[in-house]
């Protein structure tokens, strides 16, 4: 059986599906099965996804009469083998690590939910959500606290930042409320808190968000219909948190709770999105052009695989407030090393003098590396590289540093034997050792 179950309802998407799936299939993590349920699509979608299925066993396509987008959830739940679920929008799609890192989370912190920031897309740009500050543990408890801050805001109310047990939601049957067309995926949310114990919050963004609704009236829903869904979802958010609190915390945060009410009074549609510290869609991240991707040569090769490392520890820093030069620099003062200039230190992590320079400034504030007693008492200005070290502060990023390049290995070595993995590191040692031959001379 799969590890993971990903689910995605699909209606006449023909213009975005080939997007959403391929991001999916490009996954590090593999071992998963992708339903996509063709709700009554009257363009092309269905045969697309038909297609997919032909050319990959870990797909499996349900064509069925439309009934929305809640009703085909559930039945991509109820049918769901995975002992995790994870859920994508037809019109959206998620970054390589995306299932990874849900997956890694959930194990290392036995966890019942993982929650992701997200990449809000309009047009050519995107822009990172940023609801996050501190990545960690939350309890049911905190993350409603957590909610109150912004009672109706995205983060909290969408499936597709989140990843879940399906034991959990299996025994108690929670599914999507097919009776409303608005925050059903918040109370599906509410419900599952209710039986979660621990949530663990990634600070690093998973997932790019494409679609805009429009507002309920606009989506031909009436006013009486309107005020019957708002009071719904009103009367299971406020007994979730009288649930979660006790009496006396419940009362105190009355007024927070009842801002849901002000909060969600949009008429539904979605707030327009802040683009500050936004990027042109496809630079927030390594990439490639297809050029660099496609070329061959030695140059070529070590090109790509100096991209791959930065987008592996571009999570990293993500996580913890630093960029890729910063953990170059924090690995290299961990790794033996001798006598490296600074010119050679800047040129060996492929990036600039004053980039090292500000990368060393970083650490040193962080307290991530110092100096030795006696190096500190000289002029600051005469420290040679090889005098810093790497702090105990440092470890638990170096940790993740660590895992970042055993993921980057497990690319390299994808489809290769034991055998073969061997072989392959033993002649890239006599390499190496012939290359350094040819500086002795």
């Amino acid at each position: 059986m799969p590890l993971v179950s990903i689910i995605v309802p699909v209606f006449n998407a023909e213009k975005t599906i080939e997007r959403c799936i391929n991001s999916i299939l490009g996954q590090t993590y593999k071992d998963f099965e992708l339903l996509l349920l063709d709700d009554g699509s009257t363009d092309q979608s269905g045969r697309i996804c038909d297609e997919y299925a032909e050319k990959d066993a870990r797909i499996r396509v349900l064509h069925k009469e439309n009934s929305g987008v809640s009703d085909t959830r559930n039945q991509g739940i109820s049918i769901a083998e995975g002992e995790y679920l994870q859920f994508l929008d037809s019109d959206d799609w998620i970054t390589p690590e995306a299932t990874t890192v849900f997956v890694r989370s959930m194990i290392e912190y036995q966890c019942d939910m993982v929650i992701a920031d997200f990449y809000r897309v309009i047009g050519e740009r995107v822009s990172q959500k940023g609801d996050i500050e501190k990545e960690g543990m939350l309890d049911r408890s905190g993350y409603a606290a957590s909610m109150l801050q912004k009672p109706a805001d995205f983060y909290y109310g969408v499936l597709w930042n989140k990843f879940y047990k399906r034991s959990i939601i299996e025994e108690h049957q929670i599914r999507m409320d097919i009776s409303i067309d608005w925050c059903e995926d918040f109370l599906f949310n509410m419900e599952y808190i209710r039986y979660a114990h621990a949530i663990y919050v990634l600070k690093i963004p998973v997932y790019y968000y494409v679609k805009t609704k429009g507002s309920l009236v606009s989506q031909g829903i009436s006013m009486k219909k309107t005020i019957q869904m708002k009071r719904t979802v009103f009367e299971h958010y406020n007994n979730f948190y009288k649930e979660v609190f006790d009496d006396a915390a419940y009362e105190k945060r009355k007024g927070q709770i009842y801002r849901f009410l002000i909060d969600a009074a949009n008429d539904g549609t979605v707030p327009a999105f802040s683009l500050s510290g936004n990027y042109r869609l496809g630079s927030e991240r390594t990439s490639l052009s297809d050029s660099a991707r496609e070329g061959d040569g030695s140059f070529f090769d070590l090109y790509r695989e100096t991209k791959l490392l930065e987008r592996m520890l571009e999570l990293v820093a993500l996580r913890n407030d630093l960029v890729t030069a910063d953990l170059k620099l924090l690995y290299f003062f961990s790794q033996p090393h001798k006598n490296c200039t600074a010119k050679e230190t800047a040129e060996l992590l492929r990036i600039s003098r004053r980039e090292l320079s500000l990368a060393t400034q970083r650490l040193l504030s962080r307290e991530l590396i110092a100096l030795p007693e006696n190096a500190q008492r000289e002029n600051r200005k005469k420290t040679y590289v090889k005098e810093y070290t790497v702090t105990p502060e440092a470890e638990n990023i170096l940790s993740e540093i660590l895992f970042a390049l055993c993921d980057l290995e497990q690319i390299q070595y994808e489809g290769f034997s034991q055998e073969e993995i061997e072989m392959y590191e033993k002649l890239s040692e006599k390499r190496s050792q012939n290359i350094k031959s040819a500086f002795r001379i």
